[in-house]
């Protein structure tokens, strides 16, 4: 399809839409639940994928059944690559809660269902179809286009992306710029774009255990210092406390960027001058009611997991909780572990972090990949707002910009509120309208600053 031109007019971007929800079913129905992953499935057809197109692609095996893809286009060199970053790992899906079969690959009612269908298979083949439209009508490139696929993004450690930049960072060192997920189009319940967000910084995960020792025994002769007992003692103090409100720059600006599109008035002068809101009681119980808001002005801790004995009738020696802890930018991990300590107050307690943290990471908007991104949004509707929503969770993003890479989010389908509890949940799906614009908005945006 397509083999010689850009596609052109509505028509000719839907042949591309259905030709993405194609790829995208296929993708889908191979099943890369991580752990284990097995990432190297997906790997493999992601190369056949490219070969067919005559890009080249090498597979990178770190561990057996876990894998990495590089494939790299060439341009003119007058300008730095970018970089496609997109992962091939999925969260656990319970098939028992879902309406289709979540790796089937199923295309119905004008979507596609699956685990991966946003989060992030689909923005993967976003990018894809736009290095392939770019191939097939050779256009002339500026710049070199990395397409990068990588493992283990959903369990924040192993042999993915920092594995790549860790041992091979000769490969994409030299580029300017990235895309990955991270990004958000919000639209409202009928379908109207509220906002075009780009991804430029995020909170940074600091996962906790909360281990309680004590006497085990028989279940039938309660112990006084059951760790169990004193385990769930710590986490009703931890579950209770609040912890300090901040606000961050970047909070700032995007909220100050809400108040021009909010309808309450009261809610728009909130957003307006946050810093002086939170210095009213109604504004911060207004405020922290929204779950995105809250987690945008202070560190937040979810209780995630718990272990004790796995017989009713013994009592165990330990009892743990996992806790998932994430940090606002400029926020210390030890600062907050010593305060976390504190509001336990139980040194029969331990609480340990589970891996490496590390601070988070911002890109500027002062770029020309940024302006091409907003030029893209104001193609579609001149008045469009363009704005920077910090990510509540993390991407793989902050590895590339410790190398100087810029580095954005950019999510490129339309969702409502509906539609974007998908991600990680259940009946994930993306309408093959929106897989269309995401396409069309992916190439637009990126082929003014790849394409001589």
């Amino acid at each position: 399809m397509f083999r010689e031109t850009v596609p052109k007019g509505d028509v000719e971007w839907r042949a591309v839409g259905q030709e993405a929800a194609t790829l995208l079913s296929q993708y889908i129905a191979i099943n890369t639940t991580n752990p284990p992953g097995n990432e190297i499935n997906a790997a493999r057809w992601l190369k056949t994928v490219l070969a067919r197109e005559g890009i080249e692609a090498q597979l990178f095996e770190p561990r057996p059944g876990k894998a990495n893809l590089y494939a790299r286009v060439r341009g003119d060199g007058t300008a730095r690559p970018l970089i496609f970053l997109n992962h091939m790992d999925v969260v656990l899906a319970s098939p028992e809660y879902w309406k289709v079969d979540p790796f089937g690959g199923v295309v119905k009612d004008g979507y596609v269902w699956g685990r991966g269908a946003l989060d992030m298979k689909g923005e993967a083949i976003a990018q894809l179809m736009t290095l392939i439209i770019l191939k097939r009508a050779a256009v002339p490139l500026k710049r070199d286009i990395i397409f990068l696929a990588t493992s283990d993004e959903e369990i924040g450690a192993g042999v993915g992306a920092g594995w790549f930049v860790d041992t091979h960072a000769d490969l994409i060192r030299d580029a300017e710029f990235l895309i990955t997920e991270g990004g958000t189009i919000r639209a409202d319940a009928r379908g109207r774009i509220e906002y075009y967000g780009i991804g430029t910084t995020e909170k940074s995960p600091f996962w906790l255990d909360v281990t309680a020792r004590g006497t085990s025994g028989h279940g039938s002769r309660p112990t006084p210092d059951n760790p169990v007992h004193r385990l769930t003692r710590a986490l009703y103090r931890i579950a209770n406390w609040q912890t300090p409100l901040a606000v961050t720059p970047t909070v700032e600006r995007y909220f100050r960027d809400l108040s021009t599109i909010e309808s309450d008035a009261t809610r728009r002068a909130w957003l307006a001058d946050v810093r002086a809101a939170l210095r009213d009681s109604a504004a911060i119980r207004g405020l922290t009611a929204d779950l995105t808001y809250n987690a945008l002005l202070r560190n937040t801790i979810s209780i995630t997991g718990l272990k004790g004995s796995d017989k009713t009738n013994v009592i165990p020696p330990v009892a743990s909780a996992a806790l998932d802890v994430r940090l606002l930018p400029g926020q210390e991990p030890a600062a907050f572990l010593t305060e976390l300590v504190r509001v336990v107050n139980d040194s029969a307690v331990t609480i340990t972090p589970q891996g490496p943290s590390w601070p988070a990471t911002e890109s500027s908007t002062e770029t020309e990949l940024f302006r091409a991104i907003a030029s893209a949004a104001h193609a579609r509707d001149p008045g469009a707002l363009v704005t920077t929503p910090p990510l509540t969770g993390f991407t793989d993003s902050h590895y590339f910009r410790r190398l100087g890479i810029v580095s954005y989010g950019l999510s490129p389908f339309p969702l409502n509120q509906a539609e974007s509890r998908g991600v990680h949940g259940n009946d994930e799906r993306v309408s093959l309208d929106d897989l269309t614009f995401g396409v069309r908005f992916m190439y637009d945006a990126v082929s003014h600053v790849v394409a001589r």
